[in-house]
């Protein structure tokens, strides 16, 4: 029996590329899927991608469309669309066609085999330099910071079994990261080379200054690492104080004076409050996370919704 398979798609100004995607997605997934679905998620689009969305549903039975009331982010929009998926097999891709539906295949054998989450990882990136390298390191760093190898080697073109998800449905943050929760369910992961193309139209939406947030935000959302770091500078530089003092000390026992030098004292001081301050900024980040869902903010809020039944409704054939 062929998988059954819901791709879900964050949608953000590619009015221009939907017909495209989902006539490329209909040739590939009628021929190696029993049932399927696709889930047209509008994070909040300035173009007219949601009456794009609203064509595409009305034509094919099997689009779905959620049309979110702002942009949250792709990340909250892609949980959207995770939450409404009813087959077995959730694939998430990009809506600009640099993740080939064409590729496809090779995720959904990986899960045939027994993974529960496959990533397709780029042979080569179409991305600049810069912007390629920034992203390894901050995938890097957030490997590190949440004990987790898988995130350093994560990216949007992703397969899952629909029960890994069975471990963050009841995840209300408006905090997310797609990879840590994914994470959170299961441990056999599995990596393919699939090919990755270049943009068709216009530009990516995802700026260097808005990775750079997303990783500080999972780090200090997901992971105690900041904390541990504050503690650990706060016990070196108190014993860089004792030594300091005794230093102090002992110069003045065995020279009977005391350590001359307003700067070196100064810059003592400055180092000493710089350290705690960094520290205190720290648990400030903590501090406004926790608050912030104390709020109860939720991670997205549907404005409509096209083809898409009830949640009781959903199906796991």
């Amino acid at each position: 029996m062929k998988l059954t398979c819901s791709v879900i798609v964050p949608v953000y100004n590619s009015a221009e590329m939907l017909g495209i995607l989902v006539q490329r997605l209909d040739a590939v997934l009628s021929k190696i899927t029993g049932r399927y679905e696709v889930i047209l998620v509008n994070d909040g689009s300035r173009d007219d991608s949601w009456e794009v969305i609203t064509r595409l549903a009305d034509k094919h039975p099997w689009v779905r469309g959620i049309n979110l009331m702002r942009n949250y982010g792709q990340h909250n929009a892609l949980l959207e669309g995770i939450r409404a998926a009813r087959y077995k097999v959730i694939v998430t891709m990009d809506d600009d066609l640099q993740h080939p539906p064409e590729e496809l295949p090779i995720l959904l054998a990986e899960i045939e085999a027994g993974q529960d989450v496959v990533y397709g990882i780029p042979i080569t990136q179409k991305h600049s330099l810069f912007r390629s390298l920034s992203s390894r390191i901050t995938k890097w760093l957030m490997g590190v910071a949440l004990d987790s190898p898988n995130i350093a080697r994560s990216g949007a073109f992703r397969a899952f079994r629909s029960q890994v998800r069975e471990a963050f449905m009841d995840y209300h943050s408006q905090f997310v990261s797609i990879d840590v929760l994914l994470s959170w369910g299961t441990s056999k992961y599995s990596y393919v080379p699939v090919r990755h193309d270049p943009r068709l139209v216009g530009k990516s939406n995802y700026t260097l200054r808005q990775l750079l947030r997303h990783t500080f935000t999972m780090i200090t959302g997901f992971s105690t690492l900041p904390l541990r770091l504050a503690s650990l500078l706060g016990f070196v530089f108190t014993i860089f104080g004792f030594l300091v003092l005794a230093y102090v000390l002992g110069r003045y026992l065995l020279e009977g004076s005391p350590v001359e030098g307003f700067p070196f004292l100064a810059s003592i001081i400055a180092l000493f409050s710089g350290v705690q301050l960094f520290a205190i900024g720290i648990f400030g980040e903590y501090l406004a996370r926790m608050y912030f869902r104390l709020m109860g903010r939720p991670p997205s809020v549907r404005r409509e919704t096209i083809n898409l039944p009830p949640a009781r409704e959903r199906s796991d054939d």
